[in-house]
């Protein structure tokens, strides 16, 4: 398995259309070259058992997981999956947040996640930064709306009919 040559010294042979990689002499993979700048393949044999279990994960399921946690959440997860190319590059950063709630609470992730999601940095990092330093805990609360308080100089519907 490719996995196991973590670390490993490999030699690569590279052509306009497939990338060959080779151990002491033995080609261990080969992948077609994606022509799209900054592009790549996945092969999932290549990946390690924990890594293909990721796969069976949808941006859906990520996003149902955040709304059992809460709307703020939810939204974190979704903006999050819309900045990653690759979907599965998006699964790590969605699972790192919604494991914060292990840690933190649902509560308190969600209300970090308002915070994230009012100064606009959804990220993993800023999420965890907030919770860290207890500004979940510190943030404003919305008022309620006003209303008017009663008073002698007050005009009732009846006075405009």
């Amino acid at each position: 398995m490719p996995q196991t040559l973590v670390g490993q010294v490999l030699e690569a042979r590279i052509t306009a259309a497939v990338v060959e990689l080779l151990h002491r002499g033995q080609r261990v993979a080969s992948h077609a070259r994606n022509s799209r700048a900054g592009g790549f393949t996945t092969i999932a044999a290549h990946m390690p058992a924990a890594h293909r279990a990721h796969m069976e994960w949808t941006p859906q399921r990520l996003i149902h997981w955040g709304e059992g946690i809460g709307p703020a959440t939810a939204e974190a997860v979704t903006r999050l999956m819309a900045e990653n190319r690759d979907p599965e590059h998006g699964y790590r950063a969605c699972m790192g947040l919604l494991s914060l709630a292990k840690r933190y609470g649902k509560l308190r992730l969600e209300a970090a996640c308002t915070l994230a999601l009012q100064i606009g940095a959804c990220q993993y990092r800023h999420v965890n930064d907030i919770l860290k330093n207890n500004r979940d805990q510190s943030a404003p609360v919305a008022p309620a709306e006003w209303v008017s308080p009663d008073h002698a100089h007050l005009r009732g519907p009846g006075y405009y009919q």
